[in-house]
């Protein structure tokens, strides 16, 4: 069984390695790359096509930027991890959204191409969520003058919805509404249901070795500690049941998308597994702590994308939460065939309801010629 790099779906496993030993050629993908990347190119004359990095909390931080026309709103997404960057995986899911928005991802401190042009110990220490938030307030400050907008919208998905939900309360006047995929509330509550799931599942279908490998952390969380290898064992199995991918036991798609990815080169490709390995355990022991339950108003609208089966950062928290805030608007969304990766399980649902419950809050966001 496999796993891959959403929110602490770590390859938390995967040795550390030389970094030469893991740049190897993937020459062979060349050809596939350049279709992808010819299908890509942003060819339309109000278009825009950039990549480049900018300087932000003190390092250079990758930033990818993608839009049919600059007039359209601009949507700053937070990627999951922590350092599970989009930009490589974004050619399968994002081209439809770029025709009605300017859509910027960047990678984060630790994650990616950003993790891959520094010594990555020389920030090790910063790797806090409130340096994260920060960060994403200054990358909305830069691309809105930029692009000559007044405002963004903010996006996260999993870890990245820690990280946006975080700059949405420090910043509200930076940003048109919040949205958060696969949102994550109350982590230690999250962490329960989602253990629970998998027990129920493991022992509906007699899964012995399931059952005997959960039952060797159980309670979980309970009162003990979230340490790497008690998330290990609980993820494992609520994930092989559908939680991370509905109806999969396995999410091939996403785990591989780099290698065909034009954006990244060899040692980028490798700079992905490594980043998830060196920032989990910085910042895993904040994550466990966090806790968005007891946010009983928000200054922006806001709107969660849910998927039903997502055992990852499971739902029914952020439905209850969303249930009882106040705010000035506020939506929530079912994906019923979605679990964690919804970007992907229901792209035309995605971009629907983008148009139908996000681009209309981005008002008075022409661009300013």
């Amino acid at each position: 069984m496999k796993t891959m790099p959403a929110l602490f779906a770590l390859l938390l496993s995967v040795p550390s390695l030389a970094l030469a030993e893991e740049c190897k050629n993937t020459s062979d993908y060349e050809r596939a790359r350049a279709v992808i990347q010819d299908l890509s190119r942003i060819v339309a004359p109000n278009g825009v096509q950039e990549a480049y990095a900018v300087r932000i909390g003190g390092i250079d931080q990758w930033i990818n930027v993608r839009g049919q026309d600059k007039a359209n709103p601009i949507l700053l997404f937070a990627h999951g991890g922590p350092a599970s960057p989009l930009i490589p995986t974004m050619w399968q899911f994002q081209r439809p959204m770029e025709e009605f928005f300017t859509v910027v991802n960047w990678d984060q401190r630790g994650a990616g191409k950003t993790f891959a042009s520094h010594d990555p110990q020389a920030y090790a220490d910063t790797l806090q969520v409130e340096r994260y938030a920060d960060d994403a307030i200054e990358i909305a400050e830069y691309v809105r003058k930029r692009y000559g907008k007044r405002k963004v919208v903010l996006a996260g998905h999993s870890w990245g919805t820690i990280v946006a939900m975080t700059a949405a309360l420090k910043r509200p006047d930076l940003f048109h509404a919040y949205l958060g995929v696969g949102q994550a509330i109350n982590v230690r509550e999250n962490e329960r249901i989602s253990f629970d799931y998998g027990m129920q599942q493991a022992k509906a279908r007699g899964n012995t070795e399931a059952i005997k490998e959960m039952e060797a952390i159980a309670p979980y969380p309970g009162d003990q500690p979230i340490t790497r290898e008690r998330i290990i064992a609980a993820r494992k199995w609520s994930q092989y049941y559908g939680g991370m991918t509905a109806y999969r036991d396995e999410s091939l798609y996403f785990y591989r998308a780099p290698l065909l990815s034009p954006e990244y080169n060899d040692c980028d490709r490798a700079a992905v597994n490594r980043g998830n390995e060196f920032s989990l355990g910085r910042v895993l022991p904040e994550f466990v702590t966090v806790d968005f339950s007891k946010v009983r108003e928000f200054p922006i609208p806001v709107v969660m994308f849910m998927g039903r089966h997502d055992y990852t950062t499971p739902s029914q928290p952020t439905a209850d939460w969303l249930a009882q805030v106040k705010a000035p608007y506020k939506q929530g969304v079912w994906f019923e065939h979605s679990s964690h990766m919804i970007q992907w399980e229901e792209p035309g649902k995605v971009l629907a309801s983008l148009l139908q419950y996000v681009r209309p809050l981005a008002k008075d966001d022409e661009a300013r010629q």
